[in-house]
């Protein structure tokens, strides 16, 4: 995912703005291509967000992946949620060089378990994770004793002390909960913050004191006066370019959205691990 990111900063790969369309209240679906050409890379994810799947029961995120091969093929197909999850978190993962301080996860469902599973192989903890029932933090605990068992994990209900000594703030909450963005006066004046949740932490306040950075700048741009604000701060470079170059000082907000480039990158890696050596 780093070099994703860094493809992403110098324009080696080709992808485009995510096409959206809504089909209820809250829920849409988007068509995200992308192409490196230098890697042999195609394909295309189509994902679905339905938020009135937790009523049922049912998984909030689903869709199809689409690898192509060079010749124009189908390479493979597979489900785009756990694809999804893993590929944020990845991307999470790739970010946290640019900070290597205590983390804090806003949070306890499918992005709080995926990112547990980086934050692991990362050997980054401990991790703190917030959420507002501890009936979901505890779930979360008999979760990760289970699926990482090295990560030191603690949970908190407590919103001040999870922000104490964090560097660090990962937020996954649902997009679009009022009244939980931060204020400037609740983090370090140097904090970052990954936000996964467009604005729903990370909110206009926060981003207007320090840098703001996206994945893929062009990408952010097409969503932000929808998905942010219109008065939300425009992003000055790519997350990749940070990488590339190093952090500026002060408070930094890296909005990484989700790039079909990330999503075709460990979909090659799934596909080859799965195909039988012969």
């Amino acid at each position: 995912m780093r070099e994703t990111l860094l493809a992403l900063a110098d324009g080696s790969a080709s992808v485009t703005p995510k096409s959206q369309v809504v089909h209820e209240e809250g829920g849409f679906a988007n068509a995200m291509p992308a192409a490196w050409p230098e890697r042999g890379l195609l394909g295309v994810k189509w994902v679905v967000i339905t938020p009135s799947n937790r009523e049922r029961g049912a998984e909030m995120i689903d869709g199809l992946m689409v690898l192509s091969g060079a010749d124009g093929s189908t390479r493979a197909t597979m489900a785009a949620g756990e694809l999804t999850a893993l590929r944020t978190a990845a991307v999470t993962g790739a970010s946290l060089a640019l900070d290597d301080r205590p983390a804090v996860f806003f949070g306890t469902g499918v992005q709080a378990r995926s990112h547990a599973r980086v934050i692991e192989a990362l050997g980054r903890g401990p991790l703190t994770v917030w959420g507002r029932r501890q009936e979901a933090l505890d779930d979360l605990v008999t979760w990760c004793a289970r699926h990482t068992p090295y990560l030191e994990l603690r949970t908190t209900t407590d919103r001040v002390s999870a922000l104490r000594g964090a560097g660090v703030i990962i937020s996954g909450l649902p997009i679009g909960l009022d009244g939980l963005a931060l204020s400037p006066q609740e983090v370090a004046p140097d904090a970052t913050l990954l936000p996964l949740d467009y604005a729903t932490i990370a909110g206009r306040d926060v981003a207007s004191t320090g840098t703001v950075v996206a994945d893929d700048p062009e990408q952010f741009e097409a969503l932000r006066p929808v998905k942010l604000s219109a008065d939300y701060p425009r992003a000055t470079a790519a997350t990749g370019a940070l990488l590339r170059d190093g952090r500026p000082d002060g408070l930094l907000v890296a909005q990484n959205l989700g790039s079909g480039l990330g999503d075709v990158v460990l979909a090659d890696a799934v596909a080859r691990a799965a195909t039988p050596v012969r």
